[in-house]
């Protein structure tokens, strides 16, 4: 699943400070996208222990060509394992009951820098497998679009 040495041959160096797992007992729940404002950036690697899930992440680095632009992968038990850089948002989608999808997280949880994006953004446009969302959380049903964010950073 990991390798310091070829992660750092990938010019990726972590140094895992949490794990944490989310628990999904419905098909269809969705989850962010979340990320944390610099300068507490995590870097995550996550995978499924269970079930399956639809993954996305968003890069967020305003200086990055594919700022705004987003990737998908479908997660299972066998794999493949996500690498989430800093300055990205991540979220998914169960496929299944019961999915149980685990992190390690480059970085400390600090909660004042905890945000996201609406799952829903029309500027993203994102191709969610169920929708409207079996279960979301009212604190992800509220966060901002990208382009609200864009707005308060600015300011």
């Amino acid at each position: 699943m990991y390798s310091r040495q070829q992660f750092a041959d990938w010019g990726i160096s972590l140094v895992f400070e949490e794990w944490s797992v989310s628990s999904n007992l419905k098909a269809g729940t969705l989850r962010g996208l979340h990320y944390q404002r610099d300068p507490y950036a995590e870097g995550k690697l996550v995978w499924c222990a269970s079930g399956s899930a639809y993954d996305v992440i968003v890069d967020l680095r305003s200086s990055s060509e594919t700022f705004g632009k987003w990737v998908a992968t479908e997660l299972r038990p066998a794999g493949p394992i996500l690498y989430v850089p800093p300055g990205f948002a991540h979220g998914f989608q169960t496929l299944h009951d019961n999915t149980l999808i685990q992190y390690h997280i480059a970085g400390a949880y600090h909660p004042d820098a905890a945000t996201g994006i609406r799952w829903d953004d029309p500027r993203l446009n994102i191709p969610w497998p169920s929708q409207p969302p079996a279960e979301i959380s009212d604190r992800d049903r509220a966060l901002p679009t990208l382009e609200e964010r864009e707005r308060t950073v600015q300011r």
